[in-house]
């Protein structure tokens, strides 16, 4: 049976609604914030004020923000070029996520919020936590004993959030968040070495180390955590405890990244810091082997069910030939003018998301689909071409 067509806007008033809070269309709440053009994910049992914070932060965020601002200023102004340093590997491992990101795009604002939850949130308690323990017993143990556990778990709460927010719906949003969030904790923790090492006069030894050697360590951590927060959301299975062994995997490849440096730093043993760097290199080649051929499956799912899903949510036949040949939608959306570009950004979001929602096991979660065939129908109501 067909499902109902949704409202595009709120009934019971004419002309175009401002935002606001309105009964909910599909009784998933008493209430559903519009946001002048389209229903979104905030629900509330009672009509009040606009959601607080934007969708590209919140309160975690923000409280933690504040002091992590005042830190980086403050190493700005004692050592700018270590700060400016540290956004190399935004440029390097950005353009990745980016590409891993374009079979089913996340929105902008979800990735900023976990890039800032790892620049923020993890990097804070993590510093609190391994200074403390740095003090009580030696640097050392800091780094092989707490610091990988207390980074992952609070990296891995900021993937958790985003299941919370219900953007996170699969395998490849998983690595998608999972590096983002690493990104922004790796970002951040570049600024404190290199300024400590700026301070030694060995900047350019730890930038190239830990800027061009090995930008992808913490993603490549974190992806472990990813991976099996997506494989739980993917089955419709609880996160906990399925959480637990992609998190033990992820503590575990960083504890003994961490220790071999150590080891290796302590004893001059320049072979091993070599052997392990040669390892760490054939697990990044393993991880990228994996994410490409999920990034492959993703797209053979999604060109594959374009048209089951133009026939139920009534595509036209201009989009079903563009958007079940995955070349070809690339050259459409290249050849498009840049104002156009957003809208259909828009439909191929909605339609990715919708057809990773209908390869999920179990019972299809209507409320979603229904948000989903909203967002889809107001990116169609702009011309793409």
């Amino acid at each position: 049976m067909t499902a109902p067509t949704p409202p595009t806007q709120p009934a019971g008033h004419g002309g175009v609604q401002s935002a606001g809070w309105y009964p909910d269309p599909w009784q998933v709440s008493p209430f559903r914030w519009w946001d002048g053009h389209m229903w979104t994910a905030h629900v509330g049992g009672e009509a009040q004020s606009k959601p607080k914070v934007p969708a590209w932060t919140s309160w975690p965020v923000i409280l933690c923000g504040i002091p992590m601002v005042i830190i980086s200023v403050v190493l700005a102004f004692s050592q700018p070029l270590a700060v400016a340093l540290g956004f190399v590997p935004l440029f390097i491992v950005g353009p990745v996520m980016i590409w891993l990101d374009r079979v089913e795009p996340e929105p902008i604002e979800s990735k900023v919020h976990a890039l800032l939850w790892g620049a923020a949130v993890a990097t804070l308690v993590s510093l609190i936590v391994n200074t403390v323990v740095g003090l009580a017993t030696s640097e050392s143990v800091a780094a092989v004993g707490s610091a990988p556990i207390i980074e992952e778990i609070m990296k891995a709460l900021g993937i958790v959030w985003m299941v919370r927010r219900k953007e996170l719906d699969g395998v490849m949003d998983g690595f998608v968040y999972a590096g983002w969030v690493a990104l922004g904790f790796a970002i951040v923790e570049d600024f404190l070495y290199f300024a400590t090492a700026a301070e030694a006069d060995q900047l350019a030894g730890v930038f190239v180390v830990r800027a061009l050697l090995t930008p992808f360590a913490h993603p490549l951590f974190t992806a472990w955590t990813g991976l099996a927060v997506g494989r739980a959301v993917s089955k419709n299975k609880p996160i906990f405890p399925s959480i637990l062994w992609g998190l033990a995997l992820a503590i575990g490849t960083h504890m003994a990244w961490n220790g071999a440096l150590v080891i290796g730093g302590e004893m001059g043993n320049v072979g091993l810091i070599g052997l392990v760097a040669l390892l760490f290199v054939v697990l990044f080649v393993v991880v990228a082997v994996v994410l490409i051929r999920f990034r492959s499956r993703e797209q053979q799912r999604f060109t594959a069910l374009v048209p089951f899903l133009a026939q139920r949510y009534g595509l036209s036949a201009g989009e079903v030939q563009v958007f079940s040949e995955w070349r070809t939608m690339l050259r459409t959306r290249k050849s498009l003018p840049k104002a156009q570009r957003k809208h259909f950004d828009g439909v191929h979001a909605a339609l990715a998301r919708l057809a990773v929602l209908y390869g999920r096991e179990g019972e299809l979660d209507h409320a979603t689909e229904e948000l989903l065939r909203s967002q889809l129908h107001e990116a169609r109501r702009a011309p793409m071409a």
